[in-house]
This record gives C-alpha cells, structure tokens and sequence, in this order.
C-alpha cells in the first residue's frame, strides 16, 4: 500500500511540475490538456471559474498583460496524491495595463505565490491561486518612490 501511495504522490507532483513547467515555456495548449474539463479555478482575490475553455480565456487575458516565469518552485503533495500545494517566486514584466489595475509600461516585479490544486484521474481539477495583490500594485505603481 505504501508503494502504491507513493507512486500517486509522485505522479501528482510530476503533474504540477509538468504544468509550471508549461507555463514557464508559454504552452498553453499543454497546461490546458493537463487540467479536467470542468477545472475549477479561483483567481487571487477574484472570481470562480469554471470550465476548460475559462481557463484558456483567463491564460488569453493573462498572456496580453503579462511576460511570467516561476521560480523556486516547491511542491507538496498528500499521501494519496488527490490535493497539492505550490509555492513559487513569479517574476515578471508587466505589459499591458489590466483593467482595474494601474497602467502598464513594462515594469518588473518579482512576487512570492502559492497555489492549491485538487487533482482527479491524473489531471488537475482545481486550482486556487494566492498573491499579494497590494505588493504587486506598490512594486509597478510609478509614483511610489
């Protein structure tokens, strides 16, 4: 029994590297085949989605405003591989201005994050995003000394 738990706690976390993995590269399509159908997706501080093609609107939206990679990545897995944890540095470029948000010109930030996941079937099901949206705002606010 301890092997078997140890094989789905590795391909769980294989699975979240695969998926950072992919994003660092800008495979989408790839981070896409990795996640359930009905993928549920809590933005930082945002709304629920739910939903493949959300995801793939949400990593449009993202794509126009932002240039990321991840850093430092650690992941944590359960026993029975069914939920992880993520923390990583992102570090990016902030391109075009997001509505809400202040206006983009290209400034870099460097930000600590987290995410959880539900995994099903070898797939991700959930992923429920953290950062610390006001950190953010002060490091690509331009008129904060």
């Amino acid at each position: 029994m301890k092997i078997d738990g140890t094989r789905r706690q590795d391909r769980a976390t294989e699975l979240v590297l695969s998926y950072y993995a992919a994003f660092n590269r800008g495979d989408w399509e790839g981070m896409l085949a990795m996640l359930s159908e009905d993928v549920v997706h809590d933005l930082n501080q945002g709304a629920r989605e739910v939903g493949r093609e959300a995801f793939a609107a949400f990593l449009g939206r993202m794509n126009a405003s932002y240039r990321e990679q991840l850093r430092d990545i650690v992941v944590l897995v359960t026993q029975d591989g069914l939920r992880a944890a993520a923390e990583y540095v992102v570090h990016g470029e902030y391109l075009h201005t997001d509505e809400g948000l202040p206006p983009a010109d290209g400034q870099t930030y460097a930000l600590p994050g987290g995410a959880f996941f539900d995994i099903r079937d070898d797939r991700i099901a959930r992923v429920t995003n953290y950062y610390n949206l006001q950190d953010w705002i002060r490091q690509v606010r331009r008129d904060n000394p």
